[in-house]
């Protein structure tokens, strides 16, 4: 094992060697800095992943996935012989996903609409900008200015405020809304002004890869596997259609009638325990639809070599591994242009501090989407970032190792999403209950759950 494990170390340094020896060209210090020993380590931890992509043809990984399917054909089987019993005939109907994903044109020209100008503005700015840097303008300091002022206007009107708004008086069901903020999420964080300008098939390769870290050339792959790419595209869709029999067997019917009482302590501790199995096969499935097919089939279609979108979390001993290995495209990201940055301008000085403002960047961008796309503003999940999950960070730290401390990291993840989908259903449906036709501003910042209840239904039979 040894042997093989040092012959498997070689041939990934004489991939990268080859990879790095493909086509030199100069490359600014900005968006193609040298790779360093830690970043070669990472490729070649990318490449290996790569080649490790069939993951899921593991004979042990196989029959774990086989055990969500067996679950799928319960969760349908049991949908059919209730609508059976219910109404004599078998319903195949499904309102809730047309209901979750309305308005699908108008989502697209909005995708569309955002996509072009995140390929037109920020370049011409770019480009403008790089201008100034070769003398091409009198005062290149004012210009730098105006171009970046201009810049960031649009950052924050263009991508910032207009997709939300277009969302928020159109009244978008919540997959809809979904989708449109979280490109707007990845919109906003794939544009930054440099001065050195990429070529136009460079900055569109970037937009479509499944990465958020600019490189001006990426390891690549020699052809596309047009059959795994649609393989990965139709689990995408079953996923789907497995949190559509997940909410429509676990969710609704428990939160239909719960949403309805006071708040009773019991009441609060069932739910909780109640919304642990579907919270957490809400999270094998976003992971699963987004994190493996999602990514991967974006990157085989682009010859995208590094398929190091997540690594082993579910090995994690500790919640700071955990935060590393969940999702590793947005941790880079934090990592590259948060927390190094601030360390830059603090000297290094206050590496607690940039921990604690990168928590709380990601924090309120995840209490963003969620305010946008559910219509409310419930602030749990944003207090468990910042109170459980600092606390756990520092607690279950990297020095923990031990099944003891894996078992500990899965206890308290369960329970967080038991958390979650307990208080934001219960707040769904409290909206939906108990709307408030002139609220003011302290109404609206208040939860509608803590008040809700069948005295102050608009519409008892209201879904």
């Amino acid at each position: 094992m040894r042997q093989f494990d040092s012959q498997v170390n070689d041939f990934m340094d004489s991939l990268i060697e080859e990879s790095a020896s493909l086509e030199p060209a100069p490359v600014s210090a900005v968006f193609s800095p040298p790779l360093s020993d830690k970043e070669r380590s990472k490729l070649r931890c990318g490449l290996c992943l790569f080649f490790c992509s069939e993951l899921f043809e593991v004979n042990h990984i196989r029959t774990i996935y086989h055990m969500f399917i067996a679950l799928l054909i319960l969760f349908i089987l049991s949908t059919l012989v209730v609508d059976f019993i219910d109404k004599g005939r078998l319903v195949l109907d499904f309102n809730l996903l047309v209901y979750a994903f309305g308005q699908l044109p108008l989502v697209v020209c909005t995708w569309i609409c955002m996509f072009l100008s995140v390929l037109l503005v920020p370049y011409t700015l770019f480009h403008q900008w790089s201008q100034t840097q070769s003398g091409s303008f009198r005062h290149p300091r004012l210009c730098s200015f105006l171009f970046g002022s201009v810049f960031l206007l649009y950052q924050a009107l263009g991508l910032g405020f207009l997709p939300a708004y277009v969302v928020v008086t159109n009244s978008l069901p919540p997959a809809s809304r979904f989708i449109i903020i979280l490109e707007q999420k990845s919109l906003l964080s794939s544009t930054g002004p440099s001065p050195v300008l990429p070529q136009v098939s460079q900055y569109l390769y970037f937009l479509f890869a499944p990465t958020l870290i600019y490189r001006d050339k990426y390891p690549r792959n020699p052809a596309i596997r047009w059959g795994y790419v649609a393989s990965k595209f139709l689990q995408v869709l079953g996923s789907l259609f497995y949190a559509y029999y997940v909410f429509v067997r676990l969710c609704i019917p428990q939160f239909h009638s719960t949403s309805l009482q006071l708040f009773d302590p019991r009441a609060m501790v069932l739910c909780v325990f109640n919304s642990i199995l579907p919270g957490v096969l809400v999270l094998f499935l976003a992971f699963f639809a987004f994190l493996h097919c999602w990514l991967n089939a974006f990157a085989e279609m682009l010859c995208f070599a590094d398929r190091m979108f997540y690594k082993d979390w579910w090995n994690s001993t500790s919640f700071a591994n955990y935060y590393r290995t969940w999702n590793v495209v947005v941790h880079d990201w934090l990592y590259y242009y948060v927390y190094r940055d601030f360390l830059w301008i603090s000297e290094k000085r206050f590496r607690a501090a940039a921990m604690l403002f990168v928590f709380t960047v990601s924090a309120v961008v995840h209490e963003y989407i969620l305010a946008v796309c559910f219509g409310f503003f419930y602030p749990v999940l944003f207090c468990l970032f910042m109170c459980f999950g600092m606390m756990f960070n520092f607690i279950l730290h990297d020095q923990r190792k031990g099944p003891i401390w894996n078992i500990i990291m899965w206890t308290s993840l369960f329970l967080g999403q038991g958390v979650i989908i307990c208080l934001y259903s219960q707040e769904w449906y409290a909206q939906r209950y108990c709307p408030l036709e002139e609220p003011s501003f302290f109404e609206l910042l208040k939860p509608r759950s803590w008040s809700c209840h069948r005295g102050l239904m608009s519409d008892p039979d209201r879904l």
